[in-house]
């Protein structure tokens, strides 16, 4: 159960740090551009990187606070980072083929959600 709260707590402060960044960006760099999610998507992918390797490489995080950073924080932050971090270890492992499929996958599949998902809303809202 701790885990759990632990990463609904991660999760909360991601949250608030996602929507921080949503509402700054296009007041200090303009809504021309969807700066707000590349600057959380990048930031994400480079701390998911960061926290990955650390767990992986010494006793520096317990098993709970590398849940609570990547599972929570930077869950809420962006879930991108954990599709980021599986790809470059497919690229890691030389499989590329599972990499290209991952990627290619995410991207078909989540633009043809997103349709459906407006295309459904749209249809039980009658327009």
């Amino acid at each position: 159960m701790s885990r759990f709260l632990l990463i609904c707590l991660g999760g909360a402060i991601g949250t608030g740090a996602r929507y921080w960044i949503a509402m700054e960006a296009p007041r200090i760099l303009g809504t021309a551009f969807p700066f707000a999610t590349l600057i959380v998507n990048v930031i994400g992918c480079f701390l998911m990187g960061a926290v990955m390797h650390v767990a992986a490489t010494g006793d520096a995080l317990s098993p709970d606070l590398r849940l609570m950073l990547t599972a929570g924080i930077l869950g809420g932050f962006t879930t991108y980072s954990a599709f980021n971090f599986e790809t470059a270890e497919y690229l890691r492992a030389g499989a590329f083929l599972l990499a290209g499929l991952n990627v290619a996958a995410t991207l078909l599949l989540c633009l043809l959600a997103g349709g459906l998902g407006l295309a459904s809303a749209r249809w039980m809202a009658g327009n």
